[in-house]
């Protein structure tokens, strides 16, 4: 009996001094309750404040709603009227383009055969243009023709009788060359002892001058030029006489340049010749030798091949 006294003391003890832990505990709790529940009280305010605000939104978007469906009631209104004046416009267009097209149709069909007549029109003009244009060329061409050979004619006639002409009178001009180195080598066998640097060349140098140019202008007529033969055979003749004083005539046409020439030389381009190669290709004055000495220089124009 006092056991059980005893083990029931004990487990009263235990309970009390329990409860007293608990109490301690929940005294302890209390300040971050209290300061849980204020935050709390807090975050209800701000969420109040919040939901006042959204309330008011939500209602200015009613409003706006009701504002929006009264315009869309009106446009729909609008668009319905706007419909209604499309048809009736519709209509009246078709109807207008129906009268349009037929009118038009008519009329293209009278310019179809207007455009079908002017186009014959103009296809026979355009033949009888074309047609009276090639007989007008064809008479101009033969005409043109005509006269071309006419002025080739007068032309090669003219050329002839100039030619002849230019025979006649530098056959003359032979004659008289002829007579004057004569007189000229009957003077020097009267007078034998004079030396070559005392004697009078003027004649000969005026005589091989004048051989220089008969034989060029001889070179650019034609064979059957009339008196052509009977120069050619006085100019031989002069020659002869020439070298039979003593006096020489150097050939140098055609052949080639050296810078050892005596001569004065005029240098033109050729594209004839191979490029660098010199060739004499005209003489101005002739190179005149009297018993072997040069008593005059030569002056030549030189090709020159690029």
């Amino acid at each position: 009996m006092k056991n059980i006294i005893l083990i029931t003391l004990l487990l009263g003890a235990s309970n009390v001094f329990a409860q007293q832990s608990q109490d301690s505990t929940l005294l302890d709790q209390i300040p971050e309750i209290k300061n849980s529940l204020l935050q709390q009280s807090q975050e209800i305010d701000k969420l109040k404040r919040s939901l006042k605000g959204q309330n008011l939104l939500v209602s200015k978007q009613k409003e706006s709603i009701g504002s929006l469906n009264a315009s869309i009631d009106s446009l729909e209104q609008y668009i319905s009227l706007n419909k209604r004046n499309i048809e009736t416009n519709s209509n009246q267009l078709g109807t207008e383009i129906e009268k349009v097209t037929s009118s038009t149709n008519s009329q293209i069909i009278k310019l179809d055969s207007s455009l079908e007549k002017n186009r014959l029109y103009w296809i026979i003009a355009t033949l009888a243009t074309l047609l009276l244009g090639g007989l007008v060329y064809w008479l101009l061409g033969k005409r043109i023709q005509s006269s071309k050979t006419d002025v080739e004619t007068q032309i090669r006639n003219t050329k002839t009788a100039l030619e002849e002409e230019s025979v006649k009178l530098d056959n003359k001009l032979v004659e008289v060359l002829e007579t004057q180195l004569k007189l000229k080598q009957e003077e020097t066998k009267t007078q034998p002892n004079i030396s070559s640097e005392k004697a009078d060349h003027s004649l000969a140098l005026k005589v091989a001058d004048e051989i220089i140019r008969i034989q060029k202008n001889l070179s650019r007529m034609d064979d059957s030029t009339k008196g052509l033969k009977q120069l050619n055979s006085s100019v031989q003749r002069i020659q002869d006489n020439f070298a039979a004083n003593g006096y020489e005539l150097v050939e140098m046409l055609g052949k080639e340049y050296n810078e050892g020439m005596k001569v004065t030389a005029n240098f033109t381009p050729s594209e004839d010749l191979e490029t660098g190669k010199q060739i004499i290709s005209r003489i101005i004055k002739p190179q005149v030798n009297f018993k072997g000495e040069m008593i005059q220089a030569a002056q030549i124009e030189v090709s020159v091949g690029e």
